[in-house]
């Protein structure tokens, strides 16, 4: 008996804990609401300042085990450009469990200590009713978050399988699975997932039907936030198949893609370097089989400050930009000023005098692989005080050295103008002489302006600059007779016209 009493003792007592370690964690969620929205709001302002949007928060309940709220997104106020409308907002409905060990968690038998977990559903509105619709009434997604008291959080984001019809527009989605990690500050973040399969159906311009689907999407990503405020990390995008049908008949079907992007501070601590690797396994147009294709492209050297200046600088040229209601009128006008503002602060750029390597890009075929590799050695224009007299030495202000190099086989070449011709309708005979003759001609006319080679059946071209000469093909010359071999007068060119309608192939 007297055991009995003191075992009920205990677990009463264990429960008066918990409860009350529950009402002080809420408590405490509570009292920190307030500066987790500012630190959102201050990283949607820092990030993205053309959204336009706040974040904020309302109706908090607050229990001794959960509580409930909403935050909202909206439009700044006096904001006309913004991701949304004046008066429009995106609302999300928020279950919050409170730790030590918030009921949501036990479920999962998690038994790791912490602050809360948060059950997020979006809430149908105005405007967010589009993909309320494609759900069938229902939350397009669902999001656990767990926060630790260090205040880190992991979610797991649940998006919902989409099937909506509505005449000839369909879209379905499998759904997919994603978590995401975020340190208390914001400032790293880690994203991987998948989703399986998406459709959909729409007709085009010419009163088409399209289709594009996927199969397999897989991501693998993190990023932080660097000492200069600007953002490095890697990411991983594969995607096994895309095809693009029209009326019925494929069109294109792209196999195997993946892309790799790095970027990373240098021993010194003050500059960027970051790669990007990108490969296509097979492209088939109409049935046509026009090869795979690889890109390795290396950026190094980029002065983080100046990085962040150039960013901070364009990013609030372009807002400007789009503020401009008689600018956004005139679409020719508008990328005309936007070109300009983005070549206005490049020169910002070349400040850690950056390299740019490419090596290689790549194309291949039955018949071979055609690359091109380049590597370039950039300069700070900053650094010359003398205004350049000639032509080399405007060049020089900017570029420190230049070499490249291409590579075509001729059968490699002769193979996909055959596959082209094909596409426009030869027969194989017909295509294969048609291919051959273009291929020929092409290599002769570049040996006739010097321009390529042909040895063992391959065209080629190298190219070297520095100090005003250039090496063309191993011939060493001034800058101002290489720019002479292409000193042709400008040929007028006729006036734009409509596009014409995709082909479609018969069957």
């Amino acid at each position: 008996m007297k055991k009995s009493v003191v075992a009920v003792s205990v677990i009463v007592a264990l429960g008066v804990v918990w409860t009350g370690a529950a009402w002080f964690t809420g408590k405490q969620l509570e009292t920190r609401m307030a500066e987790m929205v500012a630190q959102a709001n201050s990283e949607i302002k820092r990030t993205a300042p053309e959204a336009g949007l706040e974040l904020s928060y309302q109706n908090y309940q607050r229990g001794v085990f959960r509580s409930h709220l909403q935050l909202v997104v909206k439009s700044v106020a006096g904001s006309q450009e913004g991701w949304l409308k004046p008066g429009q907002s995106v609302v999300l409905n928020e279950v919050v469990d409170h730790g030590p060990f918030p009921l949501a968690q036990l479920k999962k038998f998690n038994l790791i200590p912490s602050m809360a977990s948060v059950n997020t559903t979006l809430v149908n509105t105005e405007a967010s009713k589009p993909l309320f619709d494609l759900a069938k009434g229902e939350s397009p997604f669902e999001a656990n978050t767990r926060i630790t008291y260090g205040g880190d959080t992991r979610s797991d984001i649940d998006l919902k399988a989409l099937n909506y019809e509505n005449g000839d527009e369909k879209v379905a989605f499998s759904g997919g699975n994603f978590q995401l990690d975020a340190d208390k500050d914001g400032n790293v973040f880690k994203l991987t997932g998948e989703a399986q399969s998406g459709l959909v159906n729409a007709v085009n311009e010419y009163n088409q039907k399209v289709q594009l689907t996927f199969n397999n999407l897989k991501a693998d990503g993190n990023s932080r936030l660097t000492s200069f405020d600007e953002r490095i990390g890697d990411q991983k995008i594969s995607l096994d198949k895309v095809a693009i049908a029209i009326e019925g008949k494929e069109m294109a079907v792209l196999e195997g893609m993946d892309l790799d992007g790095k970027s990373d501070i240098a021993k010194d601590g003050k500059t960027i370097n970051s790669q990007l690797d990108y490969s296509l396994k097979s492209l088939k147009v109409q049935s046509q089989d026009l090869g795979s294709g690889k890109l390795s492209l290396k950026i190094g050297n980029i002065d983080g400050q100046a990085w962040h200046q150039f960013s901070q600088q364009y990013r609030a040229q372009s807002q400007a930009l789009m503020a401009d209601k008689t600018l956004m009128e005139n679409p020719e006008l508008y990328q005309q000023k936007a070109m300009e503002a983005f070549f206005g602060n490049l020169p910002l750029l070349l400040k850690g005098e950056p390299v740019i390597t490419v090596a290689p890009l790549s194309w291949k075929n039955s018949k071979g692989e055609s690359t091109f590799n380049l590597s370039l050695f950039l300069k700070d224009p900053a650094a010359t005080t003398e205004a350049p007299q000639t032509l080399a030495q405007q060049l020089d202000r900017n570029v420190k050295s230049l070499d490249g190099k291409l590579a075509v086989p001729v059968d490699m070449a002769t193979e996909l103008m055959t596959q082209i011709a094909k596409l426009e309708g030869y027969n194989e005979d017909d295509a294969e002489k048609l291919a051959s003759q273009q291929v020929k001609g092409l290599a002769a006319m570049g040996q006739m302006f010097r321009i390529t080679t042909l040895e063992d059946n391959v065209i080629g071209t190298s190219l070297q600059y520095a100090n005003g000469q250039v090496t063309l093909n191993g011939q060493k010359m001034p800058l101002e007779e290489f720019v002479g071999m292409f000193g042709m007068p400008t040929l007028g060119l006729p006036e734009p016209t409509e596009p014409a309608a995709p082909v479609v192939p018969q069957q």
